[in-house]
């Protein structure tokens, strides 16, 4: 597990590895965020990323609309 150490201005450096293993961009949005002491970062992601991800999922078992509203 990389370590990074905070700077002066409260300011980390993620490690190269691990830009390129997330295909991390300069400019790129990460949220933030904490839970008992532990810090999660999340790159945020545009919603063109996730198209096709459901792509062959079966459909069976899924209710139909009028069961829905």
């Amino acid at each position: 597990m990389p370590r990074v150490t905070l700077s002066p201005k409260f300011q980390i450096v993620i490690p190269r590895d691990v830009r390129r293993k997330l295909s991390l961009q300069p400019g790129q949005q990460i949220m933030l965020s904490e839970q008992d002491g532990i810090i999660t970062a999340i790159p945020d992601r545009p919603l063109e990323k996730f198209r096709g991800i459901l792509k062959g999922m079966s459909r069976k078992g899924l209710r139909e609309k009028q069961e829905r509203m």
